[in-house]
């Protein structure tokens, strides 16, 4: 069951966050714990390199070693795992906000690649930014270790969907969550959302045949639970929707309060 308090909030800092560059991943953070001016400012001057990617592009290389890490600005990412035979799995979806890759400067080598699956504007920031931010501002970065850990939570979740619920409610718990992640960074309102990924990629994300994925999602169309029109989804029944997932929203820790 959906907790109404989870769908709303007021965020500080508006003024400033709308000025940014990294709006998005400020309005992640802010959603969590009081970001101070001074650690807005810290974020901001940490020499960001900005990049467009086109859908289909390999953002992050497999085994590759980076010396930066990734924060998706605008657009949807994703992580995938590919076998040996080239059939792949995307395992996480990201949105604007997320740091892709905020994990490689622990891992050294990178076990997945990160691909673009719409246009995507991404920013970069090196890895001896980060670690001189660790040093000088702990708050903020217990605030980016929290990203980490609600990552964490979001693939246990995504594990049980891919174990235990039928297409119809995997999906349905889906479109819950993208659209409360998107809420939370300003790209949702109104149970309305932008979802420009193709039936393919969203079938990979399912684990199911684009056939059964275009029969679920009928399914929750002939229930009118949603419409997705010209790349938008809207959710006609939030609370259905919500059910048929059994979508509980505490695993994207979605509270404020002193970290």
């Amino acid at each position: 069951m959906v907790i109404d308090s989870f769908r709303s909030g007021e965020r500080d800092g508006g003024a400033v966050l709308a000025d940014s560059h990294i709006a998005a991943l400020l309005a992640s953070l802010e959603r969590r714990d009081q970001i101070s001016a001074e650690e807005k400012n810290a974020l901001d001057r940490m020499g960001w390199r900005f990049k467009d990617y086109p859908r289909g592009a390999e953002i992050i290389h497999d085994r590759s070693r980076p010396f930066e890490s990734c924060l998706l600005i605008d657009g949807y990412g994703s992580r995938v795992g590919y076998l040996r035979s080239g059939r792949r799995q995307l395992t996480a979806i990201h949105v604007g906000g997320d740091f892709v890759d905020l994990h490689g400067m622990l891992l050294k080598v990178m076990d997945h690649s990160v691909i673009a699956l719409t246009d995507c504007r991404v920013a970069f920031t090196e890895h001896s930014e980060l670690q001189k931010l660790a040093g000088e501002q702990p708050h903020l970065w217990r605030m980016l270790s929290l990203l980490l850990t609600i990552d964490s939570a979001v693939q246990r979740s995504w594990l049980v969907s891919l174990g235990r619920r039928n297409p119809p409610s995997h999906l349905a718990h889906l479109i819950c969550e993208i659209y409360l992640r998107l809420e939370v960074v300003g790209k949702a309102k109104d149970n309305q959302f932008e979802f420009r990924i193709g039936q393919a990629d969203l079938a990979d994300l399912l684990g199911l045949s684009v056939v059964h994925t275009n029969r679920t999602l009928q399914e929750l169309r002939s229930q009118n639970l949603l419409t997705w029109r010209n790349g938008f989804i809207k959710i006609l029944d939030w609370n259905a929707l919500a059910n048929l997932a059994e979508f509980d929203p505490i695993y994207l820790n979605l509270f404020r309060e002193p970290r």
